[in-house]
Order: structure tokens, then sequence, then C-alpha cells
């Protein structure tokens, strides 16, 4: 097991109603001037965006909002964000929505502290030390935001999609009511299950020695989801089910389930130049189209922890040969499509004349490789793309 520091600062308000604490939370914590971020009309729809207000006017906290967030987040929304609270001294940034608004808000919560534009935290030119702190009501279970360090943002001039992290990132509280996810499609229910799924599998499949204890809450976390989701999609409004996904968003990327363990996430790496490039995929179908594909080039990099995944979440006997583990590859791309996410990148509407770009954006134009499981360079980039198409 490798040395590892794991920190969760982020207070969990989990369960039914849990939201309407939302005055009451930051006006204990004393800001004095909020940003109330979201996204487009969802939360005015489902009258979360009336209850917030009500509970903001109610404990006397003054806010002003900024709306509009898109799926993949731009850096435009993030530069007005930071223009909005330097001119307000805003102290406070509420995101209320899913993992686009949380990213938003991160970005905005780095970039209104300095005199450059937050972009350079993106781009790894500059560190983050300090930034307006962030509270989450979250609507979506999927990115797992709400306690992670992670934020990732597209530069809507350039078309480039880089995340940086930082503990700066990490909210300082978070409210997750399950039932504020069940008015979610089924196709953002099924992206959504999908990422959850691949920040632990990426985290799960990756070089050194086992760690048991982190490899089976793993495991377990990735099959729970699998049975969770098959019910959530049948039924929207199950509420354990609701909650087992919501939990599983959370853990799955707050870096519980890599104690101990080096990784590189080679697949989100390669998801965000498609959904660069391709601003109308949703980030969970494009890892569902590229994942099985990775894996079938990939595995031979720790076959053991593929035949202990094939066994563990589909009770697949294990094998002498590598059957069990392609077997346990075509289950997953399998549970992808029953729920409604795409098997190829074809699907996705993605231009055969672009993979070469999208593997070479990846390798960010011959300066790095993807220190994977197998180290992913600029032709195995393309190999993987290929096969996904």
């Amino acid at each position: 097991m490798n040395n590892f520091i794991y920190n969760t600062p982020t207070k969990v308000y989990f369960g039914k109603k849990e939201e309407e604490k939302i005055g009451t939370i930051i006006k204990e914590y004393g800001f004095k001037k909020v940003l109330l971020h979201y996204g487009k009309s969802s939360i005015k729809k489902n009258g979360l965006y009336d209850l917030v207000v009500s509970k903001l006017k109610e404990n006397n906290i003054d806010f002003i909002e900024l709306g509009g967030v898109e799926p993949n987040p731009k850096l435009s929304l993030v530069l007005e964000g930071v223009k909005l609270c330097k001119e307000n001294n805003i102290d406070f940034i509420l995101a209320v929505g899913g993992g686009s608004v949380i990213d938003s808000a991160k970005s905005i919560s780095n970039g209104a502290l300095v005199d450059f534009n937050p972009w350079l935290f993106s781009i790894k030119e500059k560190t983050s030390t300090a930034h307006i702190p962030v509270g989450v009501i979250l609507t979506i279970s999927a990115a797992g935001s709400d306690m992670s360090n992670s934020c990732v943002i597209t530069n809507d001039e350039t078309k480039e999609k880089r995340g940086f992290n930082s503990e700066e990132n990490r909210p300082l509280f978070a409210i997750l009511n399950p039932e504020l996810t069940y008015t979610v499609s089924p196709y953002q229910t099924a992206c959504g299950i999908t990422d959850i799924m691949m920040h632990t599998l990426e985290r799960y499949f990756s070089l050194g020695s086992d760690t048991p204890l982190t490899d089976n809450i793993a495991l377990g976390l990735i099959k729970a989801v699998y049975d969770a989701g098959k019910i959530v999609i049948a039924n929207p409004r199950d509420y354990n089910a609701r909650a087992t996904l919501m939990w599983a968003n959370s853990l799955s990327h707050n870096g519980l389930t890599s104690c101990g363990r080096s990784f590189f996430m080679s697949v989100h790496q390669l998801e965000h130049e498609l959904s660069g490039m391709y601003d109308e995929i949703a980030h969970g179908a494009g890892l569902a189209a590229l994942w099985p594909s990775w894996a079938r080039i990939c595995y031979k990099g720790c076959p053991n922890r593929f035949k202990k995944f094939s066994n563990y979440v589909f009770n697949i006997p294990n094998t002498l040969d590598d059957s069990d583990i392609l077997e346990g590859i075509d289950k997953l791309e399998e549970f992808f499509k029953n729920i409604g996410m795409p098997n190829s990148l074809r699907e996705l509407k993605v231009s055969k004349e672009s993979l070469e770009k999208l593997a070479d954006n990846a390798m960010f134009h011959g300066k790095r490789t993807l220190k994977d499981i197998i180290e992913i360079d600029y032709s195995k980039a393309l190999e993987i793309l290929n096969k996904a198409y």
C-alpha cells in the first residue's frame, strides 16, 4: 500500500428535506454576501429555486444570482462569476445543481481572489492557494464534485477541456437529498450512473500491489451502483436506489476508493478531449463509449484485477485464460447499452476524421503520455479511439 493523504473536509447533510436547512446553515457560518450559482431551468421548474431563495431571505442573507451553467461548464461564464464576486464582495458561493454547476462554482471561487485568468489553474500554470468557500445543493448523482478536489472547465474559445485538482476545490458542505434526483431524465440518470462507476473503475484498474480494504470498497461500490442503476432505470422514484447512487456519487470521487493506490484516469482524459471538441456529448455517454475499448486493449496490464472485477460484480467464474476478463468487459458494455448509453463513438456522431486530432489533443501535442496500466502514447490513444468508433 502506497503512502496517502485522505482529506474529506466537506460536511454532508444527507436525506429527505435537508435542503430546507440551507438558510440556517449559511447563517451559522456567518457569511454576509452569497453568489447563488445554478444551471438553466430545471431548479425553477421543480421548485428548488423558490425554496432556496425563500430560505435565504428568511435568514436575511444578502445574495446575487448567476444562472446559465451548461453541461461541460464554460470559462466565459466563470469569468462573469469572477467579476460579480469582485464587484460585490462575495464571501460565499452556493452551487445548486450537478457537477457542471459545482465545477463552475469552484473555478469562480479560485478566480475571485487572484488578478489573473483562472484558466491558468486548469492548464497547470498556476496553483490555487486561496478560495471563496463553496457550498452545494446536489441535484444529480454523477460527477462527485460535491466532495472532490477536482474541477473541470471547458475553454469555449479554444475548445479545450481541462481539469485541475486542488484541496482548495473541496466544498465546505454538501446537501444531498436523493428525492431531488427523481425528476432527472432517464438519459442523464444513465450518464450519471456511468460517471459514478467510472470514477472508481479507473481507480481500481491501476498499477501496484493489491490493497485489500480499498479494493473491496471499490468493488462493493461498483456492484452497488450496478444493482441500484438497474432499479432506478425501471423505477425512477425508488428512494433507496436513488440514495445509493447519490452516496456512491460522493464516495467514488472523494478519494476513498483509491487510498493506497496510484492511478491515472486515462479514459477520463480521452473523454475530456471528446466532449471538449463535441460540446453536445454528455460526459457519461462519452465514457461509456470509450471504456470497453480501453479495457480490451489495456487489460493485460493488470489481468488479476480484471478477474476479480468480473467475478465480484458479475459472478463470472475465474478461468485459466482471459475469457472471464473479456466476459466481464462484455457484461459492463451490455449494462451501459441497457440503461441507454452508447457503445460506440459513431453513435455519438463523432466523425472518423476527428480521431487523429482527438488523440493528438489528449497527448497535449506530443508533450505527454498517459501513465496507465499500459502506457498510452499517441498511437495507443488512436488505437483505442478507432476501436471505440
